[in-house]
């Protein structure tokens, strides 16, 4: 633990590792079948009569936003189907049957801006 160290250049790395692990373990949480459960109506009722305000790919993470104000990420999208999505007529159409069924996600609505 961070406190537990003296010298002030091994404490700011063990808070460094600390703080990723903390980051890492609200990640697991936040896919997490019981999390994903929690949000299932909401995602449903999104997914299936909000449209599409705005999405975009970065570092192998798709973001969608919705009409709603609902916003989603999803993960291990490759980077094909995000351009096939872009160029799609609808991109919603096209999110509907290639990737919200198909990909891990979670609900960014409610993240805090700082992570």
């Amino acid at each position: 633990h961070p406190d537990t160290i003296a010298d002030p250049v091994e404490r700011l790395a063990a808070e460094e590792r600390s703080k990723n692990i903390i980051e890492a373990y609200h990640f697991l949480v936040s896919i997490a079948p019981e999390t994903r459960e929690k949000v299932k109506a909401e995602y449903l009722a999104t997914t299936t009569t909000s449209q599409i305000a705005d999405f975009y790919m970065d570092k192998g993470v798709l973001y969608i936003s919705f009409a709603d104000g609902s916003k989603f990420e999803y993960f291990g999208v490759p980077r094909n189907t995000y351009v096939k999505m872009v160029n799609a007529e609808s991109p919603g159409r096209f999110a509907r049957r290639h990737i919200y069924n198909e990909f891990t996600y979670r609900s960014a609505s409610k993240l805090v801006a700082a992570e």
